[in-house]
Order: C-alpha cells, then sequence, then structure tokens
C-alpha cells in the first residue's frame, strides 16, 4: 500500500512539475509583451487594448497554472515558527494536519464556487470589458478550476507522502521528497 501511495506522490509530482516548467516560461512571453506595450505607448504614442489585456492575462494564467509547482516546491508562505526547527515526523505531521483541514477544504470550495463563474463565462463567450480588448476570457477564467485542481492534488500528494514519512517508510521516496533536518 505505501509503495502504491509513493508512486502516486511521484506521479502527481511529475505532473506538477512539468505543468510549472512549462507555464513558467509564461513569464518570459508576459515581459515582452509588457515591453512591447510601453514602448509604443511612450514611444510611438499609440496603444492597443488587447496588448494590455494579453499581458494581464498570460499573468493569470501562469499564477494559477503553476499554484501546483509552487506547492511541491515548498514556495508557498508557511508559518515556519513551527516548521522550521519541528523534526521530519513533526514536519508531516503538520504537513498531513494542513492539508486536511485546510488546503483540501480551500481547494474544494475554490473549485464549487468557481465553477458556475466559469460556465458562465463560457456560456455568454465573456471577453474583455475594454472595448478593442480581448476576446476570450472564459479561456482565462477556466485556470480557477485548473488552479483548484492542481493544488488539490499537490496537497494530496502532500499527504501521502506524510503518510509515508509517519510510517517509517521514507525511503520509498526519491531524496528531493524527503524532509531536511
Amino acid at each position: 500500500m505505501l509503495r502504491v501511495l509513493a508512486s502516486l506522490v511521484r506521479l502527481i509530482s511529475g505532473i506538477n512539475l512539468v505543468i510549472g516548467n512549462v507555464f513558467a516560461w509564461l513569464s518570459v512571453a508576459i515581459v515582452a509583451v509588457c515591453f512591447t506595450v510601453v514602448v509604443q505607448r511612450y514611444v510611438f504614442s499609440t496603444s492597443f487594448v488587447w496588448m494590455q489585456d494579453l499581458y494581464v492575462w498570460l499573468n493569470g494564467v501562469m499564477f494559477m497554472a503553476v499554484a501546483g509547482f509552487a506547492l511541491l516546491r515548498n514556495d508557498h508562505v508557511r508559518v515556519d515558527i513551527f516548521y522550521r526547527a519541528a523534526s521530519p515526523r513533526r514536519r508531516a505531521i503538520v504537513d498531513l494536519f494542513g492539508t486536511l483541514v485546510f488546503l483540501l477544504p480551500f481547494t474544494f470550495v475554490i473549485a464549487y464556487f468557481g465553477w458556475e463563474f466559469v460556465a458562465r463565462s463560457w456560456r455568454y463567450g465573456e471577453g474583455s470589458v475594454n472595448p478593442g480588448g480581448m476576446t476570450g476570457l472564459y479561456v482565462v477564467k477556466s485556470f480557477i478550476i485548473v488552479f483548484a485542481v492542481l493544488v488539490a492534488l499537490q496537497g494530496l500528494a502532500m499527504a501521502m507522502r506524510s503518510i509515508i514519512v509517519l510510517a517509517g517508510r521514507e525511503d520509498l521516496l526519491p531524496p528531493r521528497f524527503h524532509y531536511q533536518d
């Protein structure tokens, strides 16, 4: 059973790793589009609303898509007063508790309430509120659900990793998933 959990941890983490690495490259596109908008505005005294929408929308998509990746890398904010000095076993307990009590319910609420919000956007074929803006805002809003799913999956991987550690079988996990003393 613990081997199955370890395989699931690797699978889920691998998915978030790939998605995170792919979507992180959107930051380059965001900088390029933003730079272009600034040059157009201040050098050529012109602007395209759709380009302004584009870099804002790309930013939103990138941050929602890489949230699970950030959780995988422990890049999220946590209360280090309790966590930093804790033993691997205590960290596993904190992660398991936090995931089950806070993270998974949070992602459920986001997905539950976000679903109708996203569905309504698709029904209307929602686009930018700005005249001359981009169409397809419904695609961007769909990333609310992507966010909830990827973070929930990574939360499940964290919980499973914690169970493996608490069972004393951290050897089933690759070194990058071990708690560091």
